[in-house]
């Protein structure tokens, strides 16, 4: 893994031309504290998904059914962040980037926070079950635009130069999300009993956004707009020109960057959904694992991941954004059978080192995608590009993959998914070697 650059003086904050550090500053922290805390949100949510949330919110006494429609409304998050996406995509490239930050972190953070005032099914019945089913549509619906906003306005305000590192910070809001929200339940199991855990220590986790949400409310409403949408719509005013109807529309009407990107994102999804996810089932149900020594190896495993983002955006700013993903793309590919090796080895430090290892490559993948993907369309539907790739894949790629896994394993053996893993990567080597380079592009082009 690259190592991360000692920052000093001159490289602490590098900003865009003509735009203040501590105008900068405010932008890196607002953006960064805001994916910290939508991936805190839906992290957590999984988590008392599975353990929690099914006997308090669904009816029946069936614990397997409730479990399954606990998870089901997991799911639905997923299916409601490409929908956010479209909404804010073409809200964003219209209204600009600023506007869309605040409001999609305002109704992610009120949407969590209310889920730890809800009346259970027991107190209010079928209601309390259909309020749990909307707010979790509000929060993948809000996520769907937030993480768009959040990168593109680093993406935007940043030095071209070190586009990369800069980006990648947002990015790597999911594995700190993760960690914290692993952290919460962690701490919050050990400090209660079962009972008081399940009967009012839950709502704690979700009540704690409402800290995060004034804080990072504070720092974004001291954001200045994208100086670079500015331009753009300056630039549109002076030439008089009608504004599409829909940068949506025409972005899907110039398909080329969406599928690239998509292809990209493809076997990343899948990677990270295998590494993180579906680990914990496999290794706890077909071996000796505990849960806890599982859920400890994926938050070590999380905490690599977020030093590979910011390893992979530095080193795609000296060597450029294709080698810079070329490199560990091949790299999971090759560790996806020696993965399954170690998990299968029935040794814990193995499956430390097979956990860790999938993810610090998949980080060091994921970290140069923030700038790549901004880079690959134009200011004017830029936020709508963003917002289709990131939010498109995570729907036909990152949700079906541990369910595609499971039922591999299940009917043809660890084989069929180490197959499914590599297969999906080579989609992304491909869409990459036939991309451009895009390091440096200039956002303030018109193309």
């Amino acid at each position: 893994m690259p190592d991360l650059p000692i920052p000093d003086e001159a490289a602490v904050v590098k900003p865009a031309a003509g735009v203040s550090r501590s105008a900068f500053r405010r932008v890196l922290a607002g953006s960064t504290a805001g994916a910290v805390l939508e991936w805190y949100d839906f992290a957590l949510y999984g988590i008392l998904a599975a353990t929690v949330l099914g006997p308090l919110f669904f009816p029946g006494g069936n614990a397997v059914a409730q479990l399954l429609l606990a998870l089901a409304t997991q799911g639905l998050g997923f299916v409601a962040r490409p929908i956010g996406g479209i909404v804010f995509g073409h809200l964003g490239d219209r209204l600009g980037r600023k506007p869309m930050l605040v409001v999609t972190f305002l109704l992610l953070g009120l949407s969590t926070s209310a889920i730890g005032l809800l009346p259970t099914y027991a107190q209010a019945g079928i209601g309390a079950t259909i309020s749990l089913v909307v707010l979790r549509l509000v929060q993948g619906f809000a996520l769907g635009g937030e993480f768009g906003a959040a990168v593109l306005m680093v993406s935007e305000y940043g030095s071209p130069r070190r586009r990369g590192f800069w980006s990648a910070w947002p990015q790597a809001g999911a594995p700190l999300g993760t960690v914290l929200a692993t952290g919460v339940v962690g701490l919050l199991t050990i400090t209660l009993s079962s009972g008081q855990f399940a009967q009012w220590g839950w709502r704690i986790g979700f009540l704690l956004a409402v800290p995060l949400l004034i804080i990072g409310f504070w720092i974004r409403r001291r954001i200045d707009e994208s100086p670079v949408f500015q331009q753009a719509r300056a630039r549109a005013d002076s030439a008089a020109a009608e504004r599409p109807r829909s940068s949506i529309l025409e972005t899907l009407a110039h398909p080329g960057p969406v599928l690239r990107g998509l292809g990209v994102r493809l076997g990343e999804n899948v990677a990270f959904y295998v590494y993180t996810v579906f680990v914990v089932a496999y290794a706890t149900t077909s071996f000796g694992y505990t849960k806890s020594d599982v859920l400890l190896a994926v938050t070590v495993g999380s905490l690599l991941q977020f030093a590979g983002m910011l390893a992979g955006g530095h080193w795609s700013d000296v060597v450029g954004r294709r080698i810079a993903m070329l490199v560990p793309a091949a790299g999971l590919a090759v560790w996806a059978p020696l993965f399954f090796l170690m998990v299968q080895s029935d040794s814990l430090p193995l499956h430390y080192v097979g956990v860790g290892v999938g993810a610090a490559l998949h980080g060091l993948l994921a970290g140069p995608e923030a700038a790549w993907i901004a880079e690959l369309f134009p200011t004017e539907r830029r936020f709508a590009g963003a917002s289709l790739v990131f939010q498109g894949s995570s729907i036909i790629a990152g949700a079906p993959a541990p369910l595609i896994a499971v039922w591999l394993v299940k009917n043809h053996g660890t084989t069929a998914v180490v197959l499914y893993l590599v297969a999906t990567i080579a989609v992304t080597l491909v869409a990459l070697l036939f991309s451009a380079e895009t390091k440096g592009a200039d956002f303030g082009s018109v193309r």
